[in-house]
């Protein structure tokens, strides 16, 4: 997934002048030596201006694009905030905590010298990283070392992304209606372009070399009851190189790539397929590519493929699970209640690691519909991804710029559940604990689109802390029954 940031994280321990620097030092090489080799012990201990320039220098010198700012003791206000200032990348501030010594001479303060520093931070209009409680052993601030990987995987990933979009949006699709003002403000590029655009560049991949080598990458992914339309896979490998090498070659100053591509009412008519399985492909590689246009669902994507280091998709939430299928398959064999439930659906972008085994190339039944003759052959809109979505926990949320340009998110955590769908997509029964109250007072009380990320795992802890260092005022989440919303009627 070299899509995906590595993170190279660096540690520099500081230390105020007043106090023992030999409590510093010695408190970050035991933190080093728990992390075995996972990150780069900086040799400078900063207690001054001078230091921390060494300092940062000496990790940049050392490649790393994220930093732990350790306190040994106390540490200084102005210089240990100014390695965020000096920095590029992601900081997380952690103390040391007691114990290690007597309380004499080996005492550092560090529990009130975080105070100070998350006050210096503030007054600077500097963003670090300070977890949940911030103050431990070695051992305490290795495990908060581990936590902050994929904060800061997110984090660098935003910091050098590029959203890649063909549209414009389908007509009446307010539900991906996106601000530009709120992707500047995170520090993502966007690049917008026509569907003219891709397909010229589609058209001039036509007999492309490399063609034939997809095809066969993609029959083997498939298997022999998934590759339903075999003398279809040439169309989706050329499409498959063409996004690739636009990524490549449009990424301009940026690292990273996420597209958000116009999927419907033309393309499957002029491109003579949907994209979906295309689609699902990139996305199993880190490279999401949100249906519909869906700027901040691509996005959100991007970020939960961040801190997953995983697949991940994007779905509607879509359809009430019918009480007959409740009664049948859920009631009395989890602690769900129906309004718990839902399903989740896409016309076929989810990888194919994420269905079940049955999961097959096949057609998109709507557009089959609307867009060829009544009774025919599905010709075009061949091309999605269908089946059940794989049974397993996930975590639902997104990252959305609203139509006042203020950025606000939402994650809820939940499984999908092994119940057979009888439908049709790449869909799945959805669990999350007190779904309808959040639905109410959430999705539809913030004015949410029907469009979801969805992350493969119990990912919320990470997701919440990357959006409060991204500077995401709101972050809505499924709030337990013993925790009313600001808008819900107490007398119901």
């Amino acid at each position: 997934m070299n899509n995906i940031p590595e993170v190279k994280l660096g540690l520099i321990a500081v230390s105020r002048d007043c106090f023992p620097i030999e409590l510093s030092v010695r408190r970050r090489a035991a933190i080093a030596a728990l992390c075995k080799g996972g990150l780069y012990e900086c040799p400078v201990t900063v207690e001054n201006e001078a230091d921390m320039l060494k300092a940062v220098a000496d990790v940049k010198a050392a490649d790393c694009n994220a930093l732990v700012v350790f306190l040994g003791n106390f540490g200084p206000e102005t210089p240990e905030t100014l390695i965020a200032k000096y920095f590029d990348g992601p900081c997380m501030f952690v103390a040391a905590a007691e114990g290690d010594g007597d309380l004499i001479n080996g005492r550092g303060d560090a529990y009130c010298g975080m105070l100070n520093c998350s006050y210096n931070l503030a007054m600077r209009h500097l963003r670090g990283y300070i977890p949940s409680y911030p103050v431990g052993t070695a051992a305490d601030i290795a495990a908060m070392i581990a936590d902050f990987v994929p904060v800061a995987r997110a984090v660098i990933g935003v910091m050098n992304l590029k959203i890649i979009t063909f549209g414009p949006r389908p007509q009446d699709f307010f539900a991906c209606n996106a601000p530009i003002k709120g992707l500047y403000e995170l520090g993502v590029e966007i690049e917008e372009n026509s569907e003219l655009d891709l397909l010229v560049s589609y058209k001039a991949h036509a007999e492309d070399p490399r063609i034939p080598a997809v095809c066969e990458d993609m029959a083997a992914e498939l298997g022999v009851k998934g590759n339903s339309y075999p003398k279809l896979l040439p169309r989706m490998a050329q499409f498959e190189l063409t996004l690739l090498d636009w990524a490549e070659q449009h990424k301009g100053a940026r690292k990273y790539v996420a597209f958000a591509d116009k999927c419907w009412p033309a393309f499957p008519e002029q491109f003579g397929f949907e994209p979906c399985y295309v689609n699902s492909r990139l996305a199993s590689r880190g490279i999401p590519v949100a249906c519909e246009v869906d700027i901040y669902g691509a996005l959100s994507e991007y970020i939960g493929a961040c801190v997953s280091g995983d697949a991940v998709t994007l779905l509607d939430i879509n359809n009430s699970v019918p009480a007959s299928l409740y009664e049948a398959e859920i009631r009395g064999k989890t602690g769900y209640a129906l309004t718990d439930t839902f399903m989740a659906f896409h016309c076929g972008n989810t990888p194919s690691c994420k269905m079940c085994a049955d999961r097959a190339v096949k057609y998109q039944l709507i557009q089959h519909r609307l867009l060829e003759p009544a009774g025919s052959e599905p010709d075009f809109t061949r091309g999605t991804l269908e089946g059940d979505i794989a049974a397993g926990e996930i975590t639902f949320f997104r990252l959305q710029c609203d139509s006042e340009g203020v950025l606000r998110s939402y994650i809820a955590q939940g499984e999908v559940l092994d119940v057979p769908t009888g439908s049709f997509g790449g869909i799945g029964v959805f669990a999350i604990p007190e779904m309808g109250r959040f639905y109410r007072h959430v999705l539809i009380e913030k004015h949410y689109p029907h469009h979801g990320a969805v992350a493969f795992g119990h990912y919320g802890k990470a997701l919440f802390e990357v959006f409060r260092f991204l500077g995401v005022g709101d972050i809505a989440y499924n709030r337990p029954k013993t925790l009313p919303y600001p808008t819900e009627n107490p007398f119901c």
